[in-house]
């Protein structure tokens, strides 16, 4: 059998991209023991994985109520809604880890109503679907909706923070044919 193309996109050599992102690379390879196949999709065009990763550091990175199972949680139901295998996949990796639960990401990839979490969490997932799906109908009692649930208007947009920088990162995994990592699919399980 023949291993399919990480992405439809020609992969570069990592000793040939700028030392910076080859220095990040090489950096998540030796923490995670591989390189996400995501690095090296958004590689073919260096200035906007740098934007990409800056992007996506400042709003997964920064100082929230959200926690990081919150934010990781947010990527996977927006995700599994969008139809994006890699970041499902990826990122149901990282919430397993992350909420030290071996059996949330598929819960809340396969129906989060149904799964193990607090009502808090399902009041963020249905805000998250809210801006991912119909954004233009988001109103004042969704706000109110959350701050019932202890959410800061702060928190309310690193919600739709999330939402809307993985909903480009979906749109790119799927227009690319990205893979996921074969190592994600069994991180956190045990």
């Amino acid at each position: 059998m023949t291993v399919p193309a990480i992405s439809r996109y020609p992969i570069p050599d990592i000793n040939d991209l700028p030392e910076d992102l080859k220095d990040r690379m090489l950096g998540v390879q030796e923490k995670a023991g591989f390189i996400p196949n995501v690095f090296l999709t958004l590689a073919h065009r260096p200035d906007e994985f740098r934007a990409f990763m800056a992007y996506h550091d400042a709003v997964m990175e920064s100082e929230s109520g959200l926690t990081q199972a919150d934010r990781e949680m947010i990527i996977v139901v927006t995700s599994s809604d969008n139809s994006c295998q890699y970041c499902v996949v990826a990122h149901g990796a990282i919430l397993r880890i992350r909420a030290k639960s071996p059996t949330i990401a598929d819960q809340v990839a396969a129906n989060y109503r149904k799964a193990d979490i607090t009502p808090r969490q399902k009041a963020m997932l249905d805000f998250a679907l809210k801006v991912s799906n119909s954004a233009e109908a988001t109103e004042d009692a969704d706000f109110e909706t959350l701050r019932e649930h202890g959410f800061s208007d702060e928190d309310i947009w690193d919600i739709a923070a999330v939402t809307s920088f993985f909903g480009l990162s979906n749109r790119m995994a799927n227009f690319t044919s990205m893979r996921p990592n074969t190592e994600f699919y069994l991180m956190g399980r045990s």
